[in-house]
Protein backbone atom coordinates (compact mmCIF):
# COMPACT_ATOMS: atom_id res chain seq x y z
CA UNK A 1 0.00 0.00 0.00
CA UNK A 2 1.42 3.45 -0.96
CA UNK A 3 1.90 5.65 1.64
CA UNK A 4 -0.31 8.90 -0.26
CA UNK A 5 -2.43 8.12 -3.36
CA UNK A 6 -3.06 10.19 -5.84
CA UNK A 7 -6.52 10.75 -5.51
CA UNK A 8 -9.46 13.20 -4.63
CA UNK A 9 -8.43 13.02 -0.96
CA UNK A 10 -5.20 12.61 0.91
CA UNK A 11 -5.09 8.75 1.95
CA UNK A 12 -2.22 7.61 4.11
CA UNK A 13 -1.32 4.43 5.58
CA UNK A 14 -2.21 5.90 8.84
CA UNK A 15 -5.49 6.91 7.90
CA UNK A 16 -6.38 3.41 6.38
CA UNK A 17 -4.48 1.50 9.89
CA UNK A 18 -6.87 3.94 11.92
CA UNK A 19 -10.30 2.77 10.09
CA UNK A 20 -9.17 -0.55 10.41
CA UNK A 21 -8.52 -0.72 13.93
CA UNK A 22 -11.66 0.79 14.81
CA UNK A 23 -13.98 -1.36 12.18
CA UNK A 24 -11.90 -4.27 13.93
CA UNK A 25 -12.87 -2.82 17.75
CA UNK A 26 -16.48 -2.54 17.13
CA UNK A 27 -17.55 -4.89 14.81
CA UNK A 28 -15.04 -7.49 14.68
CA UNK A 29 -14.85 -6.87 11.01
CA UNK A 30 -11.41 -7.64 9.55
CA UNK A 31 -10.38 -4.89 6.73
CA UNK A 32 -7.15 -6.71 5.05
CA UNK A 33 -4.77 -4.37 3.02
CA UNK A 34 -6.76 -5.64 -0.52
CA UNK A 35 -9.92 -3.56 1.07
CA UNK A 36 -8.19 -0.31 0.57
CA UNK A 37 -10.00 1.10 -2.48
CA UNK A 38 -13.26 -0.52 -0.74
CA UNK A 39 -12.58 1.80 1.98
CA UNK A 40 -11.22 4.78 0.54
CA UNK A 41 -14.24 4.61 -2.35
CA UNK A 42 -17.25 4.50 0.72
CA UNK A 43 -15.35 6.95 2.94
CA UNK A 44 -14.94 9.42 0.29
CA UNK A 45 -19.11 9.69 -0.37
CA UNK A 46 -19.00 10.28 3.32
CA UNK A 47 -16.58 13.10 3.00
CA UNK A 48 -18.13 14.46 0.17
CA UNK A 49 -21.94 14.84 2.05
CA UNK A 50 -19.98 17.05 5.10
CA UNK A 51 -18.26 18.93 2.89
CA UNK A 52 -14.65 17.86 4.58
CA UNK A 53 -11.43 17.85 2.19
CA UNK A 54 -9.16 15.49 4.37
CA UNK A 55 -9.38 12.13 5.63
CA UNK A 56 -7.56 13.47 8.60
CA UNK A 57 -10.29 15.57 9.51
CA UNK A 58 -12.84 13.18 9.09
CA UNK A 59 -11.28 10.96 11.62
CA UNK A 60 -10.53 13.08 14.21
CA UNK A 61 -14.86 13.56 14.06
CA UNK A 62 -14.62 9.79 14.45
CA UNK A 63 -12.98 10.05 18.01
CA UNK A 64 -15.99 12.55 19.65
CA UNK A 65 -19.10 11.98 17.17
CA UNK A 66 -21.02 8.93 18.13
CA UNK A 67 -23.60 9.24 15.52
CA UNK A 68 -21.05 9.89 12.75
CA UNK A 69 -19.63 6.78 14.14
CA UNK A 70 -23.20 4.87 13.17
CA UNK A 71 -23.04 6.62 9.52
CA UNK A 72 -18.84 5.33 9.41
CA UNK A 73 -20.25 1.61 10.23
CA UNK A 74 -23.41 1.79 8.04
CA UNK A 75 -20.56 2.87 4.80
CA UNK A 76 -18.66 -0.09 5.48
CA UNK A 77 -21.06 -2.69 6.18
CA UNK A 78 -21.65 -4.78 2.65
CA UNK A 79 -25.52 -5.65 2.25
CA UNK A 80 -26.11 -8.16 -1.15
CA UNK A 81 -28.67 -10.32 -0.09
CA UNK A 82 -31.94 -11.92 -2.57
CA UNK A 83 -35.38 -13.18 -2.36
CA UNK A 84 -34.60 -17.17 -1.37
CA UNK A 85 -30.65 -17.11 -1.90
CA UNK A 86 -29.59 -20.05 -1.34
CA UNK A 87 -32.99 -22.25 -1.62
CA UNK A 88 -31.45 -25.39 -0.42
CA UNK A 89 -31.38 -23.73 2.99
CA UNK A 90 -35.66 -22.97 2.56
CA UNK A 91 -36.37 -26.44 1.11
CA UNK A 92 -34.72 -27.45 4.52
CA UNK A 93 -36.62 -25.58 6.53
CA UNK A 94 -40.06 -25.58 5.29
CA UNK A 95 -39.15 -29.62 4.92
CA UNK A 96 -37.52 -30.65 8.21
CA UNK A 97 -37.01 -28.17 10.34
CA UNK A 98 -39.69 -26.70 10.68
CA UNK A 99 -41.87 -30.07 11.00
CA UNK A 100 -39.67 -31.56 13.50
CA UNK A 101 -39.45 -28.55 15.75
CA UNK A 102 -43.23 -28.22 16.32
CA UNK A 103 -43.10 -32.11 16.16
CA UNK A 104 -41.26 -31.77 19.61
CA UNK A 105 -42.94 -28.43 20.85
CA UNK A 106 -46.75 -29.09 21.89
CA UNK A 107 -46.93 -24.89 22.33
CA UNK A 108 -46.01 -24.99 18.62
CA UNK A 109 -44.04 -21.81 19.78
CA UNK A 110 -40.70 -21.39 17.50
CA UNK A 111 -37.99 -18.58 17.39
CA UNK A 112 -36.52 -17.75 14.81
CA UNK A 113 -32.91 -14.96 14.23
CA UNK A 114 -31.84 -14.06 11.21
CA UNK A 115 -28.68 -11.95 12.02
CA UNK A 116 -27.33 -10.10 9.50
CA UNK A 117 -30.60 -9.64 7.45
CA UNK A 118 -30.14 -6.86 5.48
CA UNK A 119 -32.33 -5.09 3.74
CA UNK A 120 -35.05 -7.79 4.53
CA UNK A 121 -34.61 -10.74 1.81
CA UNK A 122 -33.92 -13.56 4.18
CA UNK A 123 -36.04 -12.92 7.46
CA UNK A 124 -39.32 -12.11 4.70
CA UNK A 125 -38.33 -15.42 2.77
CA UNK A 126 -38.36 -17.18 6.29
CA UNK A 127 -41.55 -16.00 6.94
CA UNK A 128 -43.00 -17.25 3.55
CA UNK A 129 -41.67 -20.18 4.29
CA UNK A 130 -43.04 -20.61 7.44
CA UNK A 131 -46.52 -19.84 6.47
CA UNK A 132 -46.15 -22.37 3.72
CA UNK A 133 -44.63 -25.12 6.21
CA UNK A 134 -47.34 -24.37 9.12
CA UNK A 135 -50.30 -24.53 6.30
CA UNK A 136 -51.51 -27.37 7.92
CA UNK A 137 -50.08 -26.73 11.91
CA UNK A 138 -52.94 -24.59 13.78
CA UNK A 139 -52.66 -22.54 16.31
CA UNK A 140 -48.76 -22.12 15.59
CA UNK A 141 -46.63 -19.23 17.61
CA UNK A 142 -43.80 -18.05 15.60
CA UNK A 143 -41.60 -15.34 15.16
CA UNK A 144 -39.00 -14.01 13.84
CA UNK A 145 -35.80 -11.60 15.20
CA UNK A 146 -34.40 -9.74 11.87
CA UNK A 147 -31.10 -7.57 12.86
CA UNK A 148 -28.06 -5.48 11.26
CA UNK A 149 -25.46 -3.88 12.39
CA UNK A 150 -26.41 -1.14 9.72
CA UNK A 151 -29.41 0.81 11.06
CA UNK A 152 -29.77 2.40 7.43
CA UNK A 153 -30.68 -1.33 5.85
CA UNK A 154 -32.78 -2.06 9.15
CA UNK A 155 -35.01 0.59 8.47
CA UNK A 156 -35.35 0.09 4.75
CA UNK A 157 -36.19 -4.10 5.70
CA UNK A 158 -38.70 -3.25 8.22
CA UNK A 159 -40.23 -0.77 5.75
CA UNK A 160 -41.03 -3.91 3.64
CA UNK A 161 -40.59 -1.99 0.12
CA UNK A 162 -38.67 -3.56 -2.89
CA UNK A 163 -38.01 -2.48 -6.84
CA UNK A 164 -40.34 -5.24 -8.70
CA UNK A 165 -36.41 -6.55 -10.56
CA UNK A 166 -36.17 -7.72 -6.95
CA UNK A 167 -39.06 -9.46 -6.48
CA UNK A 168 -39.10 -10.93 -9.70
CA UNK A 169 -36.60 -13.86 -8.58
CA UNK A 170 -40.06 -14.85 -6.55
CA UNK A 171 -42.19 -17.49 -8.13
CA UNK A 172 -45.59 -15.63 -9.61
CA UNK A 173 -47.44 -17.83 -6.79
CA UNK A 174 -45.30 -16.21 -3.72
CA UNK A 175 -45.84 -13.13 -5.87
CA UNK A 176 -49.39 -12.89 -6.01
CA UNK A 177 -50.03 -14.46 -1.90
CA UNK A 178 -46.96 -12.34 -0.61
CA UNK A 179 -46.43 -9.21 -2.03
CA UNK A 180 -48.92 -6.30 -3.37
CA UNK A 181 -48.23 -4.30 -6.54
CA UNK A 182 -46.91 -0.44 -5.67
CA UNK A 183 -49.83 2.32 -7.58
CA UNK A 184 -49.74 5.91 -8.39
CA UNK A 185 -46.62 7.44 -9.87
CA UNK A 186 -44.57 7.66 -6.81
CA UNK A 187 -45.11 3.78 -6.11
CA UNK A 188 -45.13 2.39 -9.50
CA UNK A 189 -42.54 -0.58 -10.12
CA UNK A 190 -42.20 -1.33 -6.69
CA UNK A 191 -43.72 -4.06 -4.47
CA UNK A 192 -44.59 -4.29 -0.41
CA UNK A 193 -44.35 -7.45 1.28
CA UNK A 194 -47.72 -8.22 2.90
CA UNK A 195 -48.93 -7.21 6.52
CA UNK A 196 -49.04 -11.04 7.23
CA UNK A 197 -45.27 -11.58 6.68
CA UNK A 198 -44.47 -8.14 8.62
CA UNK A 199 -46.29 -9.24 11.46
CA UNK A 200 -44.24 -12.27 11.98
CA UNK A 201 -40.68 -10.35 12.07
CA UNK A 202 -39.66 -7.80 14.36
CA UNK A 203 -36.50 -5.33 12.98
CA UNK A 204 -33.60 -4.17 15.01
CA UNK A 205 -30.41 -2.60 14.95
CA UNK A 206 -27.61 -5.27 16.30
CA UNK A 207 -23.86 -5.39 17.05
CA UNK A 208 -23.22 -8.81 17.19
CA UNK A 209 -20.43 -8.00 18.92
CA UNK A 210 -22.16 -6.78 22.22
CA UNK A 211 -24.89 -7.66 24.53
CA UNK A 212 -27.98 -9.26 23.10
CA UNK A 213 -30.76 -8.42 24.51
CA UNK A 214 -32.94 -11.60 23.62
CA UNK A 215 -32.27 -14.52 26.16
CA UNK A 216 -33.61 -17.45 24.31
CA UNK A 217 -33.98 -20.06 23.90
CA UNK A 218 -33.88 -19.83 20.15
CA UNK A 219 -34.80 -22.99 17.80
CA UNK A 220 -32.72 -21.58 14.27
CA UNK A 221 -30.17 -19.21 13.72
CA UNK A 222 -29.54 -18.35 10.12
CA UNK A 223 -26.02 -16.50 10.26
CA UNK A 224 -25.10 -16.27 6.57
CA UNK A 225 -22.26 -14.63 4.96
CA UNK A 226 -21.74 -12.62 7.81
CA UNK A 227 -18.53 -14.13 9.81
CA UNK A 228 -16.57 -14.50 6.55
CA UNK A 229 -15.44 -11.16 7.34
CA UNK A 230 -14.49 -11.58 11.12
CA UNK A 231 -11.33 -13.55 12.11
CA UNK A 232 -11.11 -16.95 13.77
CA UNK A 233 -10.70 -16.05 17.49
CA UNK A 234 -13.82 -14.09 16.79
CA UNK A 235 -15.86 -16.56 14.60
CA UNK A 236 -15.07 -18.73 17.92
CA UNK A 237 -16.85 -16.23 20.39
CA UNK A 238 -20.01 -15.68 18.49
CA UNK A 239 -20.59 -19.79 17.59
CA UNK A 240 -20.06 -20.32 20.88
CA UNK A 241 -22.65 -17.26 21.96
CA UNK A 242 -24.76 -19.01 19.14
CA UNK A 243 -24.69 -22.49 20.59
CA UNK A 244 -25.43 -21.27 24.32
CA UNK A 245 -28.64 -19.48 22.69
CA UNK A 246 -30.08 -21.98 20.28
CA UNK A 247 -32.62 -24.96 21.97
CA UNK A 248 -31.02 -28.38 22.32
CA UNK A 249 -32.25 -29.49 18.89
CA UNK A 250 -32.11 -26.22 17.11
CA UNK A 251 -30.72 -25.57 14.22
CA UNK A 252 -27.74 -23.20 12.64
CA UNK A 253 -27.65 -22.27 8.44
CA UNK A 254 -24.44 -20.56 7.88
CA UNK A 255 -23.13 -19.12 4.07
CA UNK A 256 -21.86 -21.07 0.84
CA UNK A 257 -18.40 -20.46 1.62
CA UNK A 258 -18.64 -20.39 5.62
CA UNK A 259 -17.62 -23.41 7.91
CA UNK A 260 -17.69 -24.29 11.00
CA UNK A 261 -14.49 -26.72 10.91
CA UNK A 262 -12.28 -25.87 13.25
CA UNK A 263 -14.20 -23.25 14.84
CA UNK A 264 -16.56 -25.08 16.83
CA UNK A 265 -17.48 -28.20 18.04
CA UNK A 266 -20.66 -27.81 19.14
CA UNK A 267 -22.49 -28.19 16.21
CA UNK A 268 -22.98 -31.16 13.68
CA UNK A 269 -23.05 -30.69 9.89
CA UNK A 270 -25.93 -32.21 8.62
CA UNK A 271 -26.63 -30.52 5.14
CA UNK A 272 -24.91 -28.29 3.24
CA UNK A 273 -24.42 -25.13 5.63
CA UNK A 274 -26.62 -26.52 8.01
CA UNK A 275 -25.87 -27.44 11.53
CA UNK A 276 -27.08 -29.06 14.36
CA UNK A 277 -26.79 -28.59 18.05
CA UNK A 278 -25.09 -31.15 19.89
Amino acid sequence: MASVYEREFEFKRKDFEFIRDLVGDRTGIVLSDHKVDMVYGRLSRRLRQLGMTRFSEYLTMLSNDEQELVEFTNALTTNLTSFFREPHHFEFLKGTAIPTLLKNRPNKKLRIWSAGCSTGEEPYTIAMTIKEATATYPNTDIKVLATDLDSNVVARAKAGVYQQEKVNGVDQKRQKKFFRKGRGDTQNGQMKVSPELQEMITFKQLNLMHDWPMQGPLDIIFCRNVVIYFNKETQRELFARYADILSDDGYLFVGHSESLHKVSDRFNLIGKTIYHKR
